[in-house]
């Protein structure tokens, strides 16, 4: 049975940075590709960044190039996001998924300005 938790979220100033975890088990976690997805209030469930199962290979919706950084440390089969320069549009539901699978409960991220 996959599992995937995320933590990490909370409160960031407009500007800020957040570090997102997902710590994944059920899974052959170094050979799967893994992504993050978020979904504000109201709104449809959005793609964020997909990561390789090496690491070696990733790819970002464009509203977050250059703001955010997703990797991954296989060792311990966790997945991170890296939100810098957060922006009040980023507020939203933050979950990892291995892509094209089941997604984790998510952890909420609120921008204040």
């Amino acid at each position: 049975q996959v599992q995937l938790v995320e933590s990490g979220g909370g409160l960031v100033q407009a500007g800020g940075s957040l570090r997102l975890s997902c710590a994944a088990s059920g899974l052959t976690f170094s050979s799967s590709p893994m992504d993050w997805f978020r979904q504000a209030p109201g709104k449809e469930r959005e793609f964020v960044a997909t990561i390789s199962w090496s690491g070696g290979v990733t790819y970002y919706t464009d509203s977050v190039k250059g703001r955010f950084t997703i990797s991954r440390d296989n060792a311990k089969n966790t997945v991170y996001l890296q939100m810098n320069s957060q922006k009040p549009e980023d507020a939203a539901g933050y979950f990892c998924a291995k892509s094209g699978g089941d997604r984790g409960q998510g952890t909420p991220v609120t921008v204040s300005t």
